[in-house]
């Protein structure tokens, strides 16, 4: 199906431009503000900066992500990585924000965005699918949420992801996401200046159904990068303000 079929899902639309030529950088503004990023639980977080908001994979309260609160804030544009219910539950949501799943190149309000992608599982998308990477740049932040990446990145994925100031990778394993060990393999591949882990076990999940790990298995194979735990589940990032070298946020979910 082409993608115009997809845009206006679950009666979302969205004015689109798609570019001929998918690109792996975008030209950061030099008065920038910086970006707002808060985490609602699992792979979902919240942009705001440059006078947008971007909502990213919203999900179904269940499994994993039972003891969440439903993720339904108001949002200028939503992106997702996969319609399965932890990452692209988009009902419910205020408003009526705008929605991209598919992946590509688009422009928003001035704003580029590309949708890169990958393999959703370890059987060549077989499993679950296609998942999609969501690159942009909000408020001279260049952002990479790889949403529920499973593969190694390919050379050609890695020229369109480029290096990220901010890298959202999940961490906690399963069949459709990677492994502590694959998510360190991953971060190497594209040496991000700050990484924010996701996809991880908390207090939210259902122990009879969850089969994701903690955090803590993650840091621990990091150990030697720095890593800042936040008491809060927001920050406020500046490109300006970031070390060359790799460093850690852990946010924490406010329950």
């Amino acid at each position: 199906m082409k993608r115009r079929n997809f845009i206006g899902y679950a009666g979302a639309g969205l004015s689109t431009a798609i570019f001929s030529t998918l690109v792996s950088h975008v030209e950061a503004n030099a008065q920038s503000s910086g970006v707002s990023v808060q985490w609602l639980g699992h792979t979902c977080f919240l942009f705001t900066g440059g006078g947008k908001r971007i909502l990213v994979n919203p999900f179904r309260t269940v499994g994993c992500t039972a003891k969440y609160r439903p993720p339904r804030v108001t949002a200028d544009l939503v992106l997702i990585s996969s319609q399965l219910l932890d990452e692209g539950a988009v009902d419910g949501l205020p408003g009526n924000p705008k929605l991209v799943f598919t992946p590509g190149a688009y422009e928003f309000q001035g704003m580029k965005l590309q949708g890169i992608a990958t393999d959703h599982d370890r059987k060549g998308g077989k499993q679950f699918g296609v998942n999609t990477v969501w690159k942009w740049m909000q408020g001279g932040v260049n952002i990479l949420h790889l949403g529920g990446a499973a593969a190694p990145i390919s050379i050609e994925q890695k020229i369109l992801m480029g290096r990220p100031d901010v890298l959202l990778i999940p961490v906690g394993g399963s069949d459709k996401a990677y492994t502590a060990e694959e998510a360190k393999q991953a971060i190497a591949v594209l040496n991000p200046k700050l990484v924010i882990p996701t996809h991880y076990r908390t207090q939210a999940a259902d122990p009879q159904t969850c089969n994701i790990t903690p955090v803590d298995d993650f840091l621990t194979l990091m150990q030697g990068t720095p890593v800042r735990r936040s008491s809060s589940d927001t920050i406020s990032i500046k490109s300006g303000d970031l070390s060359d070298s790799t460093a850690i946020q852990v946010l924490t979910y406010k329950f």
